[in-house]
């Protein structure tokens, strides 16, 4: 058999829906991980020996030592959104066509984004471990009193897709006056939908209630609520984290949580993850959770069909062959043709 007739070889690095192997099973020769061992990166390396196209998800890390040991590799196809775990600048030199997964998530991660805000200021994860620590022996008119979402002032830190879906649920299903700040200004007309206004990004942490991240990480964004910001926010106000860990000072966060700098806050991601920092796990007013903003069933198969849609044309097959639908450097393919 020629090079040319070879049939090409993908990995997918941790376990996903049956489906998706045996859809890609119609088109390569797969190696899987349904296992779902967490590889070293040295383990990557050797996996990808011989490899065309790697399915991933948020947790791999495709960097340039690893595309100069992996020279065969012609595609990485994330079932995620964000992307900073694979240098993108890196596997364009190398021709690597790069592929995320937006849009079929922002519904999903809307919706969960909305429910940890709404359970830091309504207190409900610190009332629900007292109720099962069997301390619930009668009732008081405080207790567990939190802030209202209703009419309270959303803010919104980073105005993409899933911004303005979590603004559409505070604007048109619970009456709050939304605020936002982001790296451009929305068109007027979008604004107007939202009901949201543009302001400074000091201006929008001194006047919201209920406060709620949804920025990419990247080095500009490393940190961009740290102990200054939080000094901003009212003492009443909740923070909210959905984005990538590493947008806020996770330490920061847990000093103003504890002096009660601020109210409460809601995070689904954290800088170093899965390690958590002991200083938020042992604070009450903090509602935790494993980086699942997006774990709906329809959502998270939606997610990996998309990745598996990219790799599947990224190397030349099926009805999009040559034209990945969700391409972050689409240039490589133009090369390659």
């Amino acid at each position: 058999m020629s090079a040319a007739d070879r049939r090409q070889r993908v990995l997918v690095a941790r376990a996903v829906f049956d489906e998706v192997i045996e859809r890609l099973l119609e088109h390569f020769e797969v190696q899987h991980n349904q296992a779902d061992a967490v590889w070293t990166q040295d383990e990557l390396v050797r996996r990808l020996q011989g490899i065309d196209g790697v399915f991933v998800t948020g947790t791999e890390a495709i960097d340039a030592g690893l595309l100069a040991a992996c020279p065969q590799l012609r595609a990485v196809c994330s079932m995620a959104v964000g992307y900073n775990n694979i240098d993108l600048a890196a596997c364009t030199a190398r021709g690597v066509l790069v592929s995320n997964a937006p849009d079929v998530l922002t519904e999903t991660t809307a919706d969960f984004g909305f429910a940890l805000m709404m359970a830091a200021a309504r207190r409900i994860s610190e009332s629900e471990h007292y109720l099962r620590a069997g301390q619930w022996t009668r009732w008081g008119h405080d207790l567990f009193a939190g802030a209202d979402v209703h009419g309270a002032t959303l803010g919104v830190l980073g105005m993409g897709r899933i911004g303005q879906a979590i603004a559409r649920r505070g604007a048109l299903g619970f009456g709050m006056p939304v605020l936002y700040h982001n790296r451009s200004r929305l068109d007027p007309a979008v604004e107007q939908q939202l009901g949201a206004r543009y302001v400074a990004k000091d201006d929008l942490l001194r006047q919201s209630d209920h406060l709620v991240l949804v920025l990419p990480y990247g080095p500009q964004s490393h940190h961009a609520i740290g102990a200054a910001e939080l000094a901003l926010m009212k003492p009443t106000a909740t923070l909210t984290n959905v984005a990538r860990g590493g947008v806020v000072d996770d330490l920061a966060l847990a000093v103003a949580l504890r002096e009660r700098r601020i109210a409460a806050a809601g995070l689904d991601v954290f800088e170093g993850e899965p390690a958590v920092p002991p200083q938020l796990l042992a604070l009450p007013n903090v509602v935790l959770t494993p980086h699942i903003a997006s774990a709906s069933l329809p959502t998270r198969r939606a997610m990996a069909q998309l990745a598996a849609d990219n790799l599947i044309a990224a190397l030349g097959a099926g009805p999009q062959a040559g034209a990945p639908p969700t391409a972050l450097n689409p240039q490589v393919m133009d090369v390659a043709r």
